[in-house]
């Protein structure tokens, strides 16, 4: 049981120390080709100091320091080489996102002791976008919050007390609260699939892997209305080694040697759930993780479930001698290559155990469920 926090990823950027640089804008002047930010925030004081910087590739980096006036006005404004996420704050702990790009006229105003939850922007369209995510993320943040600790609490007496369906019912709950908490921010990706602030949402904040489709859907769009953008470059980088084995996905085919030298395909297996799963005789968290596979497999496989295990070993008597001792009774398939196993290329196999749960047409349904989560997940589809 783990809390699912989507503000996770960005905060861990926000709080991340700026890199000084020497500024790329300038405070002069806004002509037609420069951006402008005017803002007037309560709660501080002439003379405090507000910093403007840009989303880099894993943190801020640091672009020009504004002072506050009279009436707690401030203004930036200058040129940047591309339409990106800017933020821009007073500490740590007070900062706003906007995006920027030449031409733009962005009125921000808020309260300086707490920023984040009374800003308001207007101006920029992109800017407007983001502060509606915001808005949904922090809602979103705010029911995991609330409900996680009380799942997790029961999850753990269950757990004490060995009620393995009740665990299986709890872990069904936190997936759905999970599924739907994400609901707002989703709809706000499908109507607004060309804004690089939904190619950030989707790249840092949403998890490509477990929403590829669609962004899938918002990368195809970004590459014809914004092809040159960072924005899309890197939500493309993110899916192309996710796009063979995403969930939703049809399975790539597999097809190796049984132990009895004959050929089987991952396909001759069509019409079950199955479990891709990939391990090796002489890896310790494979042989760890085996009784809770057999276990799972033991009380479903007369139910519509079986297993593809696809072996890393290089030695065949040790792969068949792991396969007796940890009574492993499925359809197991290795080209005894080791990690330069051909199914392991394919599946882009970093690491093991890992597997992959296909539905009765082949499409995967989910990734490394492990421990009580694959026969959770199991009972749950196999109603």
């Amino acid at each position: 049981m783990k809390s699912f926090l989507f503000m996770g990823a960005l905060l861990g950027m926000v709080n991340a120390c700026n890199k000084n640089t020497t500024p790329t804008t300038s405070t002069a002047g806004s002509a037609a080709g420069t951006y402008q930010i005017n803002g007037q925030l309560q709660n501080a004081p002439a003379g405090t100091k507000i910093y403007l910087a840009e989303l880099g590739e894993t943190q801020f980096v640091s672009r020009d320091t504004a002072t506050v006036g009279e009436n707690g006005k401030f203004t930036f404004s200058g040129t940047v080489p591309e339409a990106g996420i800017y933020q821009v704050k007073t500490t740590d702990k007070n900062q706003v996102l906007l995006a920027l790009s030449n031409g733009s006229r962005v009125e921000l105003t808020g309260d300086a002791e707490k920023l984040g939850d009374t800003y308001s922007v207007k101006g920029s369209p992109d800017s407007e976008l983001w502060h509606r995510y915001s808005q949904a993320l922090q809602s979103t943040q705010q029911q995991m919050q609330q409900a996680m600790p009380r799942l997790e609490e029961r999850y753990s007496r269950a757990a004490q007390a060995g009620r393995t369906d009740s665990m299986r019912a709890i872990q069904s709950q936190a997936e759905l609260l999970q599924k739907t908490s994400q609901r707002p921010v989703q709809q706000l990706v499908r109507q607004n699939p060309n804004s690089i602030v939904t190619a950030f949402v989707v790249t840092s904040i949403l998890n490509p892997e477990e929403n590829f489709t669609l962004a899938d859907s918002v990368a195809t769009q970004l590459k014809t209305s914004q092809p040159n953008s960072r924005y899309t470059k890197s939500l493309v980088a993110r899916l192309d080694p996710l796009r063979a084995t995403a969930l939703g996905v049809q399975a790539p085919e597999i097809s190796l040697l049984a132990p009895d030298g004959k050929p089987v395909t991952l396909t001759s297996l069509r019409g079950k759930y199955v479990l891709i799963d990939f391990w090796a005789s002489w890896c310790r968290p494979c042989r760890q993780e085996n009784p809770n596979v057999v276990k799972a497999y033991n009380k479903f496989k007369d139910k519509g479930f079986e297993i593809y295990s696809v072996s890393f070993d290089q030695d065949r008597d040790k792969w068949l001698k792991a396969i007796q001792a940890d009574g492993l009774t499925w359809t197991h398939v290795s080209d005894l290559k080791g990690w330069e196993s051909a199914a392991g290329q394919t599946y882009g196999i970093k690491s093991i155990p890992a597997s992959f749960l296909l539905d009765p047409q082949g499409r995967i349904i989910g990734k490394n469920l492990r421990g009580d989560a694959l026969a959770a997940k199991l009972a749950t589809v196999l109603k």
